[in-house]
């Protein structure tokens, strides 16, 4: 077997910043072997400009929603955007799966080796199939109305029963406005040991809706027929309101998280050490970031100092082609920097590698540059544009 020696200005482990004196190393498979010092290495080094790095994981994506690039305007705010993806999303299914391969081609492309995917369909059940990229799947349950639980957690059951032949998978629920108690009870022991996803206060609308039984969102359920008449607000913040249901999962992502306040990273970051129940678990919060939705749906940006106060384990994803002008996460990296440019581009790169291999529990095979790991190996070039070395 051959032997691939990769050396660069700077060395991105996935936890710390090497500078050029050091070498990667891997099999022609890339599986890692060692990061050895330019005296140990040996001939036949590579030699690049710019940073290396392992390659991307993002950890919030809806590949099934590829054909609705450029579909619905920009900057609607988020109650528009949604009811426009629920009645717009119905295309020709050849139209819809070759979205879905060039999208997935598109994130090989942008240094992207392994995904965690909403699924609220089989669409892209075939492509998964490939193994182009490393998956893990979450069935997205939905459904307001505590009549229509039982019917919309068997369609959830039976997609999650498919998806689990391929990849990892789980079913969750999609946000907290849209999932009676009677469909949380349903899918809560299908997250159990397992990585759950939620879509969390991506708007202000959000707080007011649990708090007061006020806001946009009680439009959102006019404007779609939705009987709201049985729900009594819980007097707390959204995030306060679902977040104990997602207790016995293994590792939780709380995505977008745009108006998020310190005391809810808090309340989440806290709850395990103060639940009798979990207290002896292990399980972790994640706050997924996905800025470049944010900026195209409501022109906001997720509270990037205040998770970094609270210590809070940050991820990146992309969200849809339909929210968003690519499936980059080097693109959201460059929003985040343009806009925080006081985080140091390390820390960024860890938690669009690392961090997110953690949240997904792919850390065994990707994340970071250790021994017989393959996470790829990316060079950022000139701080513009990635390059896939593996």
């Amino acid at each position: 077997m051959g032997y691939r020696k990769f050396r660069a200005s700077k060395l991105f482990t996935g936890l710390q910043l090497l500078g050029n004196e050091h070498v990667l190393i891997t099999d022609d498979n890339g599986a890692v072997q060692e990061i050895a010092t330019i005296e140990k290495a040996g001939d036949d080094i590579e030699l690049f400009e710019g940073w290396l790095t392992p390659g991307f994981i993002n950890c919030h994506c809806h590949l099934e929603l590829s054909h609705m690039r450029g579909l619905i305007p920009e900057k609607t705010g988020l109650i528009d955007f949604v009811f426009a993806v629920v009645t717009q999303r119905h295309f020709p299914e050849e139209e819809i799966l070759e979205a879905i391969k060039n999208a997935e081609d598109e994130m090989v492309k942008n240094g992207i080796v392994a995904v965690g995917d909403i699924c609220n369909n089989l669409h892209t059940l075939q492509q998964k199939t490939q193994n182009n990229l490393a998956y893990y799947n979450f069935i997205e349950a939905s459904g307001w109305l505590p009549n229509i639980s039982d019917q919309r957690f068997e369609r959830s059951k039976m997609y999650y029963d498919e998806f689990s032949k391929v990849n990892p998978s789980s079913i969750v629920p999609h946000a907290p406005y849209s999932v009676s108690d009677n469909l949380w009870d349903a899918i809560r022991p299908f997250f159990q040991n397992k990585v759950a996803s939620i879509h969390n206060q991506e708007t202000r609308f959000e707080d007011d809706l649990f708090l007061n039984n006020t806001g946009d969102f009680v439009r959102m359920y006019e404007i779609m027929n939705i009987d709201h008449s049985f729900y009594q607000s819980t007097g707390k913040s959204s995030l306060q309101s679902y977040f104990p249901k997602l207790a016995s999962a293994s590792s939780r992502i709380l995505v977008h998280n745009t108006f998020t306040s310190e005391a809810d990273m808090q309340f989440a970051l806290q709850f395990n050490n103060e639940q009798p129940e979990t207290r002896n678990l292990k399980p972790e919060t994640f706050f997924c970031l996905c800025i470049n939705a944010n900026q195209y749906i409501e022109s906001a940006l997720p509270p990037i100092e205040i998770l970094r106060k609270s210590n809070a384990p940050i991820v990146l994803g992309t969200d849809s082609l339909a929210s968003n002008w690519s499936l980059s996460i080097w693109d959201e990296i460059k929003t985040i920097r343009k806009h925080f440019p006081a985080v140091p581009l390390e820390e960024i790169l860890q938690w669009a590698t690392l961090n997110g291999a953690k949240a997904l529990e792919l850390q065994d095979k990707f994340g970071s540059f250790e021994k017989g790991k393959q996470p790829g190996v990316l060079l950022i070039d000139n701080f513009n544009s990635i390059k896939r070395l593996i």
